[in-house]
């Protein structure tokens, strides 16, 4: 990524130089109609704590993907207590077969994300922000604040546990 030399002060300017990739990191992981709102919130967030960004650390961007990674789990927490709710009024309804071939969809996703969910908190955002938004090993450890050591590790961690439950079929 080229570094750039943005006033953090200035939120459009700020937007303007770093909206993109948070947006395709956000969509990828919670969808479109939900990342707007997180990049939204990460903004926000990032220019009311503006004066704690060291620039010596280099461009803003890891930075704000770490304020992002934040936001998304709150959302996602959110998220999580919804679909158990809905989950159990779509049990107790009579189901046509459309129904049904969603609700087979939604199981899959939901193995996915039980595999997501069942890794150590540092693992699977290690593993995001590597396979979502693309970022080096370095930058991964700027965003989460953790040495590259510790990045390299969670993320071979992180892989070995998604391929063993894939192949088992289970959810860890």
């Amino acid at each position: 990524m080229t570094a750039q030399r943005v006033d953090l002060a200035d939120l459009g300017e700020v937007f303007d130089a770093y909206s993109r990739p948070l947006l395709r990191y956000a969509t990828q992981r919670v969808g479109p109609n939900l990342a707007e709102d997180v990049v939204a919130e990460t903004f926000l967030i990032a220019h009311e704590r503006r004066q704690s960004y060291d620039p010596a650390k280099g461009e803003p961007l890891p930075w704000l993907y770490g304020i992002a990674t934040n936001v998304l789990r709150k959302h996602l927490r959110v998220e999580k207590r919804a679909l158990r709710a809905i989950a159990g009024q779509v049990e107790a309804e009579n189901l046509d077969q459309r129904a049904a071939d969603r609700i087979d969809a939604e199981r899959s996703m939901r193995r996915a994300a039980s595999i997501l969910a069942g890794l150590p908190r540092r693992q699977r955002d290690v593993l995001l922000l590597f396979a979502v938004a693309e970022l080096e090993y370095a930058e991964i450890a700027a965003a989460l604040g953790i040495p590259l050591g510790s990045v390299q590790s969670a993320l071979h961690r992180a892989r070995t546990k998604v391929r063993a439950a894939i192949v088992s079929g289970g959810s860890r």
